[in-house]
């Protein structure tokens, strides 16, 4: 298997280097974005990949936002490397099944989340105050219900290294103005149940997950990656039982091993064993055969 950890397109300027993407800037109105093996957690970047990784998180964000064009423009211009611009030739190889070539948009300064379940931070602030970031939720729920509802709890965008942190819906409003806000929660939420329903149908709980959105002069386009296992969790609907954490396909199991094992959740990250990367690998596989209904080919 082709490994990508980093990439060296010296015919494009490299405009950003991330956890997981590097993007590169090919005209006026179009990027080149590539996505790696590498894998982060707790906001640091892990020393060892996870082979084929990069291909399977974009094989997943191409085919959602194939399915949602009737939902949401998106800025994706061409999947394979056959289609991208002549002096990207030489890097085919490399390029096929984790690159695409994109629109330009303005990233909003906001993540756009979506909770289906109360689980992870939700479920400790519920358990502090009642609230998940101040939405106000009734008595008694355990840990991994179902909302009777789902909730838009956006948050901040944070550099590398540094943490995304929720915000109240004003604040976001604040940020991005009133007609921006609103359509990006509806949307968001209109996106959630669509993949919600289609997961459930091929045995994966969708329980929260994270949309990101940019602005052009002809409107809002949906960007980045899209319902992948490092943006969602993923439970596996066999065996569902509210009231403990759920097992999941996404990339959960690697920061419970590194809780596991003491990690401080700052850099340098251990090295994972061999058997922690192939488990990686084979749940973020697991996902792509469910959701899709297809083997992913590598």
């Amino acid at each position: 298997m082709n490994v990508v950890t980093t990439t060296d397109i010296r015919e494009y300027p490299l405009i950003s280097r991330g956890k997981v993407r590097d993007i590169y800037d090919l005209s006026p109105d179009t990027l080149l974005i590539v996505t790696t093996d590498r894998i982060s957690a707790f906001d640091v970047v892990l020393p060892d990949p996870i082979p084929g990784k990069g291909v399977i998180l974009n094989k997943i964000t191409v085919f959602w936002m194939h399915r949602f064009t009737d939902l949401v423009p998106n800025h994706l211009l061409a999947t394979d490397p056959a289609d991208f611009p002549a002096p990207l030739a030489a890097h085919a190889a490399m390029l096929a099944g984790r690159a695409v070539v994109a629109k330009k948009a303005r990233p909003l300064p906001i993540e756009c989340i979506v909770r289906g379940y109360i689980t992870g931070s939700g479920w400790k602030d519920y358990k502090a105050t009642g609230r998940v970031c101040g939405h106000v939720l009734p008595e008694g729920l355990q840990e991994s219900d179902m909302l009777a509802e789902p909730l838009f709890t956006p948050s901040t965008k944070a550099e590398l290294g540094r943490h995304d942190e929720n915000i109240t819906l004003a604040m976001a409003k604040d940020l991005i103005g009133i007609e921006i806000f609103t359509q990006v929660q509806d949307i968001s939420i209109a996106l959630y149940s669509a993949a919600r329903d289609h997961a459930r149908q091929r045995g994966i709980l969708i329980a929260d997950t994270k949309f990101e959105f940019g602005l052009t002069d002809q409107g809002l386009l949906l960007i980045d990656e899209v319902l992948t296992p490092d943006s969602s969790r993923f439970w596996p609907a066999a065996g569902y039982q509210p009231g403990r954490p759920q097992p999941s396909f996404d990339k959960q199991y690697v920061r419970d091993w590194l809780t596991d094992v003491g990690f401080n959740k700052k850099p340098p990250a251990p090295h994972m064993p061999d058997e922690v990367i192939d488990r990686t690998r084979a749940k973020y596989l697991e996902a792509y055969e469910f959701l899709t209904g297809e083997p992913a080919g590598i």
